[in-house]
């Protein structure tokens, strides 16, 4: 298709400059099919905590968090070592990989138990590990102003490939059989090696027109393997993200074990069970793709990122409360459709950007940390707790009690860190100005504006 055509269609969606188009549709693509590999696996994931035993499943959560204790080191080497272009690809290829092992392992039926287990807790990890690398990289390609107009069609891109997966998976399941989606889903995982390569290629052509103080995007990290350790314990900015990220994963899986409570005793059929849950996912992914589309450029657009980041949180507030008052099966489900679409649709989006005010080894390091061991941290740390104040004997009504103050805090959270990264995002505009004006000897830089912007060129350098 000409490419003005395809610019006066994508800009009828999306608010996109003519040199974006590219990067936009590739981006989309690049999310689709990480996002259509694991929805297609799923499935065989929730399939594995059954052969697994599901009364081991807080220990299956808590030995993937140990795993993203292990594996985090490993990913800052690399990261610290390889240049952008190297160090992508070999994330994917690897995920793909393991995914021909575990294929051989099924078809062979080795240790099946044993298997199972292994493959659920390495898919949480796939999960949380690939989408944020995704992000780190999205980070890197487009700045804040860029990020505030296309996340949104960028992030519909996965919640396509969310709708897609599961259906490659109903279809494909009483044909070929389980084992059998795996190297299928591999495939998608070279299709995102393919987009990472096309947009590696336009963000080198775009680098010698920038004028920007930044260094060269696709050189090595560099810093140590504990570099993102290190920076976000030293960065009051990033540990506010991780308190967000914390709260918003403690009380989402405080709802995730009181739907396992509501349904498993209103609904005795599994097949029953699980054709709900099927519905659910298909109206929350049909609601988040048509949010991204519609709703988060123009919300975050007219309203910022402080209120994006607020309101699942105000939400939350209000559905634990009504749960506390009627915890039934029908206030969980409406209460469950209406965080994990809006979670997924706004917040998640507007989560992304706090990172574009950030450095590049931030953007992946501490974003890393973040994105996997605080999530899978704090999904171990919650099961154990949510089970904790069931042996001393709080119901369901009062753990949703409990939860509403724990929201009020993450409402504040949200607040103030989206202030914070307002501030940042000011002080990164006029360091770019002030680099412009600098690069053109003919225009002289008036001695106000010259102290105006070293001071925010220094804070945006170490954004403490």
């Amino acid at each position: 298709m000409d490419s003005r055509i395809t610019y006066e269609i994508l800009k009828r969606v999306v608010r996109v400059e003519k040199s974006e188009v590219a990067a936009t549709l590739w981006s989309f693509s690049y999310f689709f099919c990480m996002m259509c590999g694991f929805y297609i696996l799923r499935p065989v994931r929730d399939e594995m905590a059954i052969q697994a035993g599901v009364d081991q499943l807080q220990w299956l959560f808590t030995g993937t968090f140990l795993t993203m204790l292990a594996v985090i080191p490993l990913f800052g080497w690399l990261s610290s070592r390889f240049p952008r272009r190297q160090f992508m690809p070999a994330v994917y290829f690897f995920f793909a990989a393991n995914l021909l092992v575990f294929f051989a392992l099924f078809s062979e039926e080795v240790s099946p138990q044993n298997t199972a287990r292994a493959f659920f807790i390495w898919l949480n990890v796939f999960n949380l590990f690939v989408v944020s690398v995704f992000w780190s990289f999205m980070a890197d390609l487009f700045n804040n102003a860029q990020s505030r107009r296309l996340y949104g069609f960028i992030s519909a891109g996965g919640y396509t490939g969310a709708i897609a997966g599961p259906i490659i998976t109903a279809n494909s399941v009483p044909l070929i059989g389980a084992s059998l989606l795996l190297p299928i889903s591999a495939c998608f995982l070279l299709g995102a090696v393919f987009c990472v390569l096309r947009l590696s290629t336009w963000s080198r052509a775009q680098q010698p027109a920038a004028v920007s103080p930044e260094a060269d995007v696709e050189q090595p990290i560099g810093g140590s393997i504990f570099g993102g350790i290190t920076l976000l314990l030293r960065s009051g900015y990033l540990l506010g993200i991780s308190l967000y990220v914390i709260l918003f994963t403690l009380l989402s899986t405080f709802l995730y074990f009181q739907q396992a409570y509501i349904v498993s005793e209103a609904i005795s059929d599994p097949d029953q069970r699980i054709r709900l849950f099927s519905l659910i996912d298909l109206v929350v992914n049909s609601a988040v793709l048509l949010g991204q589309l519609l709703l988060v450029n123009r919300i975050i657009g007219r309203f910022g990122v402080t209120v994006a980041l607020m309101l699942m949180p105000i939400v939350a507030v209000a559905g634990f409360f009504v749960m506390g008052i009627f915890p039934t099966l029908a206030v969980l489900i409406v209460f469950g459709c209406i965080r994990r679409a809006g979670e997924y649709a706004i917040s998640n989006p507007a989560r992304e950007i706090l990172f574009t005010v950030v450095s590049r080894e931030e953007k992946y390091k501490v974003k890393n940390v973040i994105d996997t061991v605080m999530v899978r941290g704090g999904n171990a740390m919650s099961g154990w707790l949510f089970e904790g104040l069931r042996m001393l004997g709080v119901g369901l009504s009062g753990i949703s009690f409990v939860a509403v103050p724990v929201a009020v805090l993450w409402t504040t959270t949200a607040y103030l860190i989206g202030r914070r990264q307002e501030q940042l995002r000011a002080a990164l505009t006029a360091k770019r100005r002030y680099f412009v004006r600098e690069s053109r000897p003919e225009t002289p830089i008036d001695p106000e504006e010259r102290r105006r912007a070293r001071p925010a060129a220094d804070q945006q350098s170490d954004p403490r």
